[in-house]
Formats: structure tokens, C-alpha cells, sequence
């Protein structure tokens, strides 16, 4: 990594890997994804469209891809992730009469056909993306002229706590970074989608020890992946002085971790970007089949 990086940008491969370790477990774990997901979900009542194809990115073990489908019984799905091992999650637990496609791809560089999806749906995923013009670039791309793009992400204030404890154990990054939603709203404008509506809502998860709050984290793969991070694993002085700091926070017996979270939808009005030359695979979705 060179010097010229930024702390907080964000290395694919620490974060897939996390992923990939995650799977199996991650929907025990995964609450506050779940009740996010299934909320972006409910927030479709207000729209009348019938798709053909969705995508759902970064859809994890296919939670909120199976809700999708029973809510759009006719259309077909197609489940894209970075990390295989989620996709496999989500492939066992499909429905058998579920349309389900699986891909594994980055939303930086989506390995789908040009103006091919009507509803891009986007739960909790673009937090672990570097450059957010490049995803919702692409997210124009693939979606057709009057094509939905629903999303959720997190805002900077999430786990403020953890991180101001952090910060009374060293000065080293612990937490990612999160992109405030006027900023977001301004990419959207800036790649040309029409109407977008943001808004954000607060969460506030709480626990008897910062342990349970670390091994949560570690359970649904959301580690700290930022080139800038500390490595390697906290030692017993270290994790001892984040749980002093963290007491700092406890109220009625708990200790909280807060959640920012940005909801955000827009319509697509076709696709803008100039076709790519870095030499990517490109395929419509007909060509993807399920595998035996």
C-alpha cells in the first residue's frame, strides 16, 4: 500500500476475507441488518412496479434476497457478494421455487450487462465500498431507464462510542469511516439520478460488556478494514483500558452502541458512463443458471 493512501480506504481483500469467516454464523448475529433490510423492504408499499430483474448487492446468506422474492414472486433475482462463502449460505437456504441467481462481484465493477435490472437493491453494502461516484456510477449503469435503486448504509456517527473508546487507548484507527448522508445525497446528483429522497434514522443496540459488542461485530464480518487500521489482535493491557473507557458510556446497566443509519432511494435515467477499457467481463443476466 502506498504512502499516498488514505487511512480509512478500505482493503477488498481484508474485507472479503472477514466475509468469507462470517458466513456461517451471520444471520444469528446480523440483527440490526435484518431489521434495516426487512424496514428498506417495507418502504417498496410505496411504489407500484412489477420487475423482471433485481439485484440485490451484497446480499449476504440471501436473508433479505428471499424476502424480495416473495414479494415479487414473478421477478428473478440475482444475489451478488464479494464473499463466495455467503453466496453459498444463501444458496442452500433459497426457497426451491425462489428465482435465484448467484454472482460473486465487487459493486465497484459489476459484472453485469449495461441498463439490465429494474430494481437495485443495496442493504447495508456501500459502507464497505472506497469510492462512492464509482458505485453509484455503476448502479446507474446496470439499472434501466426508470429503474429503482433502494439503499441503506451507515452515517458517521455510527459506534461513536467504540470509537471515542478507542481513542483513550491509542491513536490508531479501530473504526471505519462513514459517509455523511449530504454527501451521499450530492454523489446521486452528481451521476445523474433523478428524485433521490434521503432521510436518517438512529439505533441504539446496548450490552452488558464491550466483549459482546467486539465479538458481534467480528460474528457478521463487520471488522475494521481500512488500510490505516491497527493490526494485529488487542492485547489483554489494551482490551482492559477500552473496557475502563467504555464505561463511560453505561447507563442503566448497559452499555450502548450507536447506529447511523442512512435510508436512501432514486431513479435511474439510464446509463451515463462511457463502456470500460480496463478489461472486465461483461455478460447479461440471461446467460447466468443455477448451478445443480
Amino acid at each position: 500500500m502506498s504512502s499516498g493512501t488514505p487511512s480509512f480506504f478500505m482493503e477488498k481483500r481484508a474485507v472479503r476475507r472477514a466475509f468469507e469467516q462470517a458466513a456461517a454464523g451471520y444471520e444469528t448475529s446480523a440483527v440490526l441488518q435484518d431489521q434495516v433490510g426487512a424496514q428498506l423492504i417495507e418502504r417498496l408499499d410505496l411504489v407500484k412496479m412489477e420487475p423482471q430483474w433485481i439485484l440485490d448487492m451484497g446480499s449476504g446468506t440471501g436473508l433479505q434476497s428471499r424476502r424480495l422474492n416473495r414479494r415479487y414472486p414473478r421477478a428473478r433475482l440475482l444475489a451478488l457478494d464479494l464473499a463466495s462463502n455467503m453466496l453459498q449460505q444463501a444458496r442452500r437456504r433459497k426457497g426451491w421455487r425462489q428465482r435465484q441467481y448467484f454472482c460473486q462481484g465487487d459493486a465497484e465493477s459489476l459484472p453485469l450487462a449495461t441498463a439490465s435490472i429494474d430494481l437495485l437493491y443495496a442493504n447495508m453494502s456501500i459502507q464497505w465500498c472506497n469510492d462512492l461516484d464509482q458505485v453509484l456510477r455503476e448502479f446507474a449503469r446496470v439499472l434501466r431507464p426508470g429503474g429503482l435503486l433502494m439503499f441503506s448504509t451507515l452515517g458517521p456517527d455510527t459506534l461513536k462510542e467504540l470509537r471515542q473508546a478507542f481513542a483513550a487507548v491509542d491513536d490508531q484507527s479501530h473504526v471505519g469511516h462513514f459517509i455523511d448522508m449530504h454527501d451521499i445525497g450530492d454523489a446521486l446528483v452528481r451521476q445523474g439520478y433523478e428524485m433521490p429522497v434521503l432521510d436518517v434514522e438512529r439505533y441504539q443496540l446496548t450490552y452488558v460488556a464491550v466483549d459482546d459488542l467486539l465479538r458481534d461485530l467480528r460474528n457478521i464480518g463487520a471488522t475494521n478494514a481500512a488500510a490505516g487500521r491497527a493490526r494485529g489482535l488487542l492485547t489483554p493491557r489494551r482490551l482492559q483500558a477500552l473496557r475502563q473507557a467504555y464505561e463511560d458510556f453505561r447507563a442503566d446497566g448497559r452499555l450502548p452502541a450507536t447506529y447511523e443509519v442512512v435510508y436512501g432511494h432514486a431513479w435511474g435515467s439510464g446509463p451515463r458512463a462511457l463502456p470500460r477499457e480496463d478489461g472486465s467481463i461483461v455478460f447479461p443476466l440471461t446467460r447466468l443458471r443455477r448451478r445443480p
